[in-house]
């Protein structure tokens, strides 16, 4: 285009294309630009992961030559406890984890019960690792230390969905004689559990007066207990005597077990090993089905069943559903009464009820706030009761799949157990007491205490078949056997009675850890982390045996309901099956 004044310009369209090659050759230049970004980013990146692995595979070697050094120390420990050397651990477990055959570091307090018996579960010997419970500055009122599901009228019976009994009903409890022939584990092999619980009946003494009773033999006249240990002499503390320096009349060896009898009185007892059942982990309970058949242990993630007969493990339960990082330890285990289900405690707050026979969960209860330490199921096998760090004890319904009672008080509980006919609910705690509910009201009826009472934690209660004594065992090494004076008929509110401490018995060396009467109520049987298991006279507070039998604390012993066996489950990573009998004089 030629202009007069201006002479030739440019067309439109070159222009055009001079800006647009412009913009690729800024475009370009951006893109190669951002091309060496990315080329760098990329290049730190791969370092970083680099350097992830590196970590990584450090800390795996870290952790294997941990665990590589602490089987070679767990090895050197075994080979010098074998020559009968003791040892002393150096290996302080983190936080975080626990060494292989030890459970968790549970201490003192709401969440942590049990560090002090545990801390140290690869060796021997005593010495307490759990303080003293803080102190009780203010006591508790004297009745209703809870709230129960809804408010009882004066002079009524709160009307729950507990209950009591119907009247003349046939109920079977821990300890108690044993039951018709029940179902064992196996399909085909079930009981339905029984209907709900009629009207409680508050006014119907459940038992006749203990010192009538046959299980519960009266103290005869002038009897006392052998002393506690002399120095010449060591009466109950039969850890004392040395079995070289006894006797053949007075004791009896296996390949790796003992038992001393006690000197100072008439041998009446006999005892032998059936089973040796190995486990993986520590040994935290043992409990048989009502039928004698079965023997229930708990350990680390996992709950066991062995036939009692031939010592077989015919079931393992665990839950596949749980985080398999870290330790999860099966605090307590409980056949419901017919055989069908098993009841399991764990530290992760739950209480799961099993169907043995198809090896699935049934409930689930979820609520506590902290570890679950024991069970119990009523004789009924609707209810169990439960006892947690968290300082309450509940009730829950598996027929129903809820919740009845929370039962409150002022420090962790780590027992609990029902009696033989369900109208009574006890716990032990580690502010040194043993308390006792109705359950057909969810008030407290009695609270077990000094001045006659324990002197420290109390970690194991059970009730005697005749449902009006109760046995407990405490952190301050006794046994204590108490006359429940429940007031039958009253109204809660009359007060909180005190129990009467009958008997104490003292011998052990180490805290008392498991107690429990056998079926007829002959003997109060106890484990201890002395290692040790003891068969006491309840008559007398006599030591009638002691039984080593393990490498490490006794952490629980159980009675069965026939033939004469017992059950202990410890630190050693074992559970054993035991028979005790009439002595013959051989």
């Amino acid at each position: 285009m030629y202009n007069a004044h201006r002479g030739m310009v440019p067309a439109p369209n070159s222009r055009l294309t001079e800006l647009l090659d412009q913009l690729r050759q800024e475009f370009e230049s951006q893109s190669r630009s951002t091309g060496e970004f990315e080329h760098q980013f990329t290049g730190q990146l791969q370092e970083m992961e680099m350097i992830r692995q590196k970590v990584y595979q450090l800390e795996q070697t870290q952790v294997k030559m941990k665990q590589d050094y602490e089987a070679e120390i767990r090895m050197l420990r075994h080979e010098l406890e074998s020559r009968g050397v003791q040892t002393v651990s150096h290996i302080a477990p983190t936080a975080h984890t626990a060494p292989p055959g030890q459970p968790p570091q549970v201490g003192h307090g709401p969440s942590n019960l049990f560090s002090g018996i545990m801390a140290n579960a690869n060796q021997g010997g005593s010495g307490p690792g759990l303080a003293p419970p803080p102190p009780q500055d203010q006591q508790p009122p004297p009745h209703a230390l809870q709230q129960p599901v809804a408010a009882a009228q004066p002079g009524q019976p709160l009307q729950s969905s507990f209950g009591g009994y119907p009247p003349g009903a046939a109920v079977t409890g821990y300890g108690g004689p044993p039951p018709p022939p029940t179902a064992s584990p196996g399909p085909g092999k079930t009981r339905r559990a029984a209907p709900g619980p009629a009207t409680p009946q508050p006014t119907q003494l459940a038992y006749p007066d203990p010192r009538a009773s046959p299980q519960i033999r009266p103290t005869p006249p002038g009897t006392q207990a052998t002393a506690p240990g002399r120095p010449d002499r060591p009466g109950n503390m039969l850890a004392n005597w040395n079995p070289e320096d006894l006797p053949p009349s007075q004791k009896r060896e296996g390949t790796d077990w003992y038992a001393v009898f006690n000197p100072e009185v008439q041998r009446v007892l006999d005892v032998e090993l059936v089973h040796h059942l190995s486990h993986d982990s520590v040994v935290c309970c043992v409990r048989f089905s009502r039928d004698g058949k079965y023997l229930a242990t708990g350990c680390n993630r996992s709950a066991q069943i062995f036939d009692v007969t031939t010592g077989q493990n015919v079931a393992t339960l665990q839950d596949e559903n749980v985080d398999k990082d870290g330790d999860l330890y099966i605090r307590s285990v409980c056949f419901s009464p017919d055989g069908k289900y098993l009841a399991t405690g764990a530290e992760d707050k739950q209480i799961r009820v099993w169907d043995i026979a198809s090896r699935t969960i049934k409930n689930i209860f979820t609520g506590h706030e902290q570890d679950i330490y024991s069970l119990d199921f009523a004789g009924n096998g609707r209810y169990i009761a439960s006892g947690s760090g968290d300082k309450t004890v509940r009730l829950w319904d598996i027929l129903d799949g809820k919740l009845v009672y929370t039962l409150s008080i002022e420090d962790g509980v780590t027992t609990v157990a029902m009696s033989p006919d369900g109208h009574y609910v006890a716990a032990g705690s580690l502010d040194k007491s043993v308390r006792v509910w109705d359950t057909t009201t969810g008030y407290l009826v009695e609270r077990l205490e000094n001045p006659d009472g324990h002197k420290d934690s109390v970690y194991s209660v059970a009730f005697a078949p005749n449902g009006r004594d109760l046995v407990s065992g405490s952190l301050d090494k006794t046994i204590k056997l108490w006359e429940l004076t429940v007031p039958r008929g009253l109204h809660p509110h009359s007060g909180v009675k005190g129990g009467k401490c009958v008997r104490t018995f003292e011998g052990h060396k180490d805290f008392v850890l498991s107690v429990c009467l056998t079926p007829d109520g002959q003997w109060v049987m106890s484990g201890s982390k002395d290692r040790g298991v003891q068969f006491w006279d309840p008559v007398t507070g006599n030591a009638q045996m002691m039984l080593q039998g393990h490498k490490n604390s006794v952490i629980s012993v159980a009675p069965a309901p026939t033939g004469n066996l017992f059950a202990t489950g410890s630190g050693d990573m074992r559970a054993r099956i035991w028979r005790y009998s009439n002595y013959t004089g051989r």
